[in-house]
């Protein structure tokens, strides 16, 4: 039978944005002792008052509890709750010291005075204009925020965006929403059709609408482009929408055709050169992937075909000249790469470890440095600009610092209209740059410009979408070195040689005890791998190599998912290498704890912040008053929102796919049968090359093996290297015939 009980909440033991559950203690007239209420609710703060309904259960771990069906909250009218409610960190701008200042003067009326003449705070010293506003603008949020949690409570959906919503719509939130629930999935990041869906549904909206079948399309396209496709045969897309909304196929081509009307998405059959492999069904493009994609192969092909600005200059003077100048003698497959970025506008040169890459990039700087043309150095990640920086001595940039966002107009300022100031552009970690950042940075490349591309087509292609590298290689159309030769002092490297090994599908071999910088650690039950891993990480690598656990060592896992998967390394490591203490402050959002000195990667670009998608830090502060935490990235403080760390993950682990173009002085990998879905080659190939001096693979032989022989790589839809194809066939026919027509006139 159910009994409903009210009281202050004293204390949030835990709360989860996501799911609204929550773990409470309550303080109940008559009662001497503090009570447990579990239940779920979208918003709590400590010292509100609350009203539960549920019955008293007997938990085996935590004792008796009261399991509320309902729980409903309201302000708190007492003066101690009041100081306990703004103590909370509710409200930016007031923490415990300006809380009970606050009370002391406007005592019960308190909420009141904010609410509604909060000019009187001023009131208070130490309250000026700066802080009044703050408090202000986090009050009328705080309330904005609550009206769309409490909208989205009664549809039974989730609360976690609600703060996005509001920051997205403002007061318009909860009608615009109700219009149109589906314009979620595209305006907030973090919410899917799933949530939309819930949400039409419980507003009474028909499953079997056009509308709904528009968001499922762009739904499925986005889910495609996040696997790394550019686009897709139509079929495939109306398959998964049928699969995930059960709409009738004809409403569903109705849909694409007004998506395709509203420029929402672009229908297109692929290239004649493609039908082999592509079929000859309609594909369907994101507006932005298609436009990205049709413009990477015509400025590739365009660049491809321009007059090199060394092109008279004798290639042997000049490599002999940088050979005596860097002391070197370079070897043939080296020549000839320098050779052809001094007779190519557009050169791909591509090679695993120890192949001479760097010694040909600083050799190509050299040659063009002595010819007085201007040099920019690029690539796709913080550390791998920094690495690059670091090998060629000269500046190395981001692309994105490279094109300079422009918050103003949410773009890039450097354009064809305003392009790169480059003769030579470099760009390091070819392999991991994706359609669109290529697209952007192409578009700044000046037409007399030769851009040199360097990377190693056998790592794992980008996160985001497309095979750019791959696919400018088999085009065929892109003139390409090929470096195999590995160097007799990189052969001296035990993770040189276990990278290739793993290339050539050959079982990699451990060093001798304390005789290299590759080891293998047979662990055979996850437990045991979980162990080693933690003792590696905390003790054995600090002791024997003399290096920062948090700083250099970089745990890699092939999955997010499993006991060995990256959150769950990122948890144990985080409770060895930073654990809970009094000294530390931390916070918790969106499922992680988040701690003073916690390592943490950005998971999402955030132009305005100027951090991206890979980027790691550590965190420096946590303001609770102002609800902010702040993350230094290589040195640069950069300020988050408490409701902005779901932009960022903890990074004791990472996945590596998001370790691409970086080098770590020591990496960590597990390798399980846990991980059998990822245990490929390209993959493992990828992890141990991101060591510089240390790679330790934790696990069994069995699961190496099997990722070892697993050469098979998942293909992504994209029609890159045939749209590259069939543009410099046209070229080249257009040629042909402006040649046959000067031949006539002759």
């Amino acid at each position: 039978m159910s009994e409903t009980i009210s009281g202050s909440i004293e204390r949030i033991t835990f709360h989860s944005v996501e799911s609204g559950y929550a773990v409470l203690r309550v303080k109940v007239s008559g009662r001497r002792d503090l009570l447990t209420v579990v239940g779920t609710i979208s918003s709590v703060v400590a010292g509100e008052y609350i009203q539960a309904t549920g019955q008293w259960v007997t938990d085996r771990e935590h004792g008796i509890q009261f399991k509320a069906e309902s729980l409903i909250t309201t302000p708190p009218h007492t003066i101690e709750g009041i100081v306990k409610y703004l103590s909370s960190g509710l409200v930016r701008g007031i923490g415990p010291h300006y809380a009970k200042k606050i009370v002391e003067v406007f005592g019960d009326r308190t909420l009141q005075v904010i609410d509604e003449s909060p000019t009187h705070l001023s009131e208070i010293k130490g309250i000026g204009p700066r802080r009044l506003q703050q408090i202000r603008q986090s009050w009328e949020e705080q309330k904005g925020v609550r009206s769309i949690m409490l909208f989205l409570k009664s549809h039974g959906v989730g609360t976690a965006r609600a703060v996005r919503i509001y920051k997205t719509y403002g007061d318009q939130a909860v009608e615009l929403v109700r219009a149109n629930p589906y314009r979620l999935t595209t305006d907030i990041w973090g919410v899917g059709f799933k949530i939309a869906d819930e949400l039409a549904r419980s507003l009474g909206l028909p499953a079997n609408s056009v509308m709904r079948a528009r968001a499922a399309i762009r739904f499925i396209l986005q889910e495609l482009s996040a696997s790394g496709n550019v686009g897709s045969p139509e079929p495939l897309v109306i398959e998964k929408v049928i699969e995930l909304t059960d709409i009738d196929e004809p409403m569903i081509r109705d849909a694409i055709d007004e998506c395709v009307l509203e420029k929402e998405i672009v229908r297109e059959i692929p290239p004649r050169e493609a039908l082999a492999l592509a079929g000859s069904d309609p594909w369907l493009f994101l507006t932005p992937l298609h436009l990205a994609e049709t413009n990477v192969a015509r400025l590739l092909v365009r660049l491809n075909r321009g007059a090199h600005p060394l092109a008279n200059e004798d290639a042997a003077t000049l490599i002999a000249g940088i050979e005596a100048k860097m002391g070197i003698t370079l070897a043939k497959t080296q020549r000839l790469a320098i050779e052809a970025s001094l007779q190519e506008k557009l050169l791909v040169i591509t090679g695993g470890p120890g192949v001479g890459k760097t010694t040909i990039v600083r050799g190509i700087i050299e040659i063009f440095n002595a010819k007085r043309q201007r040099i920019v150095l690029c690539a796709p990640t913080g550390r791998a600009a920094k690495r690059l920086s670091e090998s060629t001595g000269q500046e190395a940039k981001t692309i994105h610092r490279l094109l300079e966002f422009d918050p103003t107009n949410g773009g890039f300022k450097k354009s064809a209209d305003e392009p790169i100031e480059a003769d030579l552009l470099v760009m390091d970690e070819a392999s991991m740059v994706d359609i669109v950042l290529l697209n952007q940075l192409l578009r700044a490349v000046p037409p007399w410009a030769c851009v040199v591309l360097v990377g190693d087509v056998d790592q794992l292609p980008s996160v985001g979408p497309g095979t750019v590298l791959a696919d400018l290689i088999h085009s065929g159309q892109i003139p390409v070195v090929r470096l195999t030769e590995i160097f007799r002092q990189a052969e001296q490297s035990w993770i040189v040689r276990a990278a290739h090994a793993i290339n050539s599908g050959e079982e990699p071999q451990s060093a001798p005890a304390g005789q290299g910088d590759f080891y293998f650690v047979e662990a055979r039950e996850p437990e045991q791998v979980l162990e080693r891993i933690v003792m590696m990480v905390r003790e054995r690598i600090p002791s024997r190599f003399g290096l920062d656990p948090l700083v250099d060592v970089q745990v890699l896992a092939p999955m997010n998912r499993t006991e060995l998967g990256v959150r769950n390394l990122n948890s144990v490591l985080q409770a060895a290498l930073n654990p809970e203490s009094p000294q530390r402050k931390e916070v918790q959002r969106y499922g992680q704890t988040f701690r003073v000195g916690d390592k943490v990667i950005q998971t999402q670009n955030n132009y305005q912040k100027e951090v991206f998608n890979g980027d790691i830090g550590r965190i420096q502060s946590i303001d609770e008053v102002g609800q902010e935490v702040e993350i230094h990235f290589e040195g640069r403080p950069v300020v988050y929102e408490f409701n902005e760390l779901d932009e960022v993950s903890l990074a004791y682990a990472i996945s590596v796919h998001k370790s691409q173009g970086s080098e770590y002085p020591a990496v960590v990998i597990p390798v399980h049968t846990q991980h059998y879905i990822m245990l490929q080659r390209n993959l493992f190939y990828t992890g141990v090359t991101r060591g510089k001096r240390l790679v330790v693979l934790v696990g069994s032989r069995y699961a190496l093996r099997q990722a070892v022989n697993n050469a098979e790589i998942r293909n992504r839809c994209t029609l890159l290297r045939w749209r590259i194809q069939a543009l410099a066939h046209a070229a080249d026919a257009s040629d042909a015939r402006i040649d046959s027509g000067q031949r006539g006139r002759v």
